[in-house]
């Protein structure tokens, strides 16, 4: 196996995070292939690792002050074997293509987890919406999506949101594809809820967070009720995950942006949440500004020479990274241990780096990898998909039915899966093989394509 993740190195160089993610997978996989000689014979995780199509472009657009500006656009289509490509746009300045080949890559997994014919795929662009009006930032979806318009389609490439593609970007595109095909079809998902969206698709991806940790705690005769959760990012991951905390009762304490964090130790109440969603979804401002209204909170600014994040530094029973990849680190990890954590669920996509997974595994600590563990919120893309294929509308109620349980399925399947290959409750392991023999079978079955 050794001699494959060298070769993905060499073909990609300059993507450690494809790598990163890479090796994740092909460790977690060897026991299958060791037992079922099949997939070797077929390359299946070589062919796994090559995109099908990666598609880049240039993206030139206007600003405010009559100055033309240049971005890079992407997409990712990694894999079609059982449903179309399926995953976000992501607009950010680090977007480049080792990311969105690692982000396409995980979501080949994360949907198949989901139950849903839905493949793996990922895009987006270096550009920041962060301090732009609306009118730039309309303006620069339309000129990138009329570029992707020529690459997707409701039954070829189903896009997404992602980190600075929320709901008003995704209306901006919307508008774009509409114009350009004459045609209102569910290309897109995250709409509003007015015109082809699906109720509960916001809350989705941290809702169904903390139903999967609520499945790993129910597994250990436990439950959320009155545990002090740490979480970071203050998106809509990160408030959604909080709300569901309170739902459940549990004690969110934490929330964070890029430039600090806040810690309140009575507990953020949902009054207090209110606040977050307003300060961040309306205003657009800084997560420090909660403890000018809430004087029972700390802020900290994150510091460049810092070792580890102090969020992570917190006595708690559960901890959930909402906010990147690569953001917990081995040190971050140990502070959570030696803190009493207890659960760690990830809601953004690779937020622990490898050295913290084995720290917490071997400290008995419950871990989900976020393919597993945040899979609710492409679950309910792809309920929106299945509402616009037929034309129809389920109410929230029914669309929440199915997401808890798509992430109960998901919790067995994980499960069922380590313990079949000797890793008893080791969601890592398990997420990964459950993923990977249903994307093998399928590709084995279409051929050498």
């Amino acid at each position: 196996m050794s001699e494959i993740l060298e070769n993905i190195k060499d073909r990609n160089p300059g993507e450690p995070e494809f790598h990163q993610a890479a090796e994740e997978v092909i460790d977690a996989i060897k026991p299958v292939l060791d037992k079922n000689p099949k997939y070797r014979k077929h390359k299946i995780i070589e062919r796994m690792l090559e995109p099908e199509r990666v598609v880049s472009f240039r993206v030139t657009w206007m600003d405010d002050n009559g100055e033309i500006q240049i971005n890079r656009g992407y997409r990712v289509q990694m894999n079609s074997a059982i449903g179309p490509y399926k995953g976000g746009l992501r607009f950010h300045p680090s977007v480049y293509p080792g990311i969105l080949k690692f982000l396409a890559f995980e979501q080949i997994f994360k949907n198949a987890l989901t139950g849903l014919p839905m493949g793996g795929g990922k895009g987006g662009s270096d550009f920041n919406p962060k301090g732009k009006s609306d009118a730039e930032v309309m303006r620069f979806c339309q000129n990138f999506f009329i570029e992707m318009t020529r690459h997707i389609g409701h039954r070829v490439d189903v896009p997404a949101g992602d980190i600075g593609v929320g709901a008003r970007e995704i209306g901006y595109m919307f508008g774009t594809h509409k114009r350009l095909t004459n045609e209102f079809t569910g290309v897109l998902t995250g709409k509003g809820v007015g015109w082809g969206g699906s109720l509960m698709r916001t809350e989705a991806t941290g809702y169904g967070l903390i139903y999967f940790a609520q499945n790993m705690l129910e597994h250990k005769d436990d439950s959320m009720e009155d545990k002090v959760c740490l979480i970071s990012g203050s998106g809509n991951v990160a408030q959604h995950a909080i709300e569901k905390i309170l739902h459940m009762g549990g004690k969110p304490v934490t929330a964070s942006d890029s430039s600090g964090y806040i810690y309140d130790e009575e507990g953020i109440t949902q009054e207090k949440l209110d606040f977050i969603k307003d300060l961040k979804n309306n205003k657009r401002g800084r997560i420090k500004e909660y403890v000018d209204e809430y004087s029972s909170a700390e802020y900290h600014e994150n510091k460049d020479d810092e070792e580890f994040n102090p969020l992570w530094d917190i006595k708690a029973d559960c901890a959930f990274p909402c906010a990147t990849q690569n953001e917990v680190n081995l040190k971050d990890a140990e502070n959570m241990v030696k803190n009493g954590v207890k659960l760690i669920g990830e809601g953004a996509n690779m937020p622990l780096i490898k050295d913290a997974i084995d720290h917490v595994l071997e400290n008995d600590v419950l871990y989900s990898p976020g393919k597993a563990s945040n899979a609710g919120g492409v679950a309910t893309s792809g309920i929106e998909m299945m509402q616009n294929y037929l034309g129809s509308y389920f109410t929230s109620e029914e669309v929440d039915n199915r997401l808890k349980n798509i992430m109960k399925d998901i919790h067995e399947n994980c499960l069922s899966a380590a313990e079949e290959y000797g890793h008893k409750d080791n969601y890592m392991i398990g997420a990964n093989i459950s993923g990977f023999i249903k994307v093998a079978d399928a590709m084995i079955a279409q051929g050498v394509i």
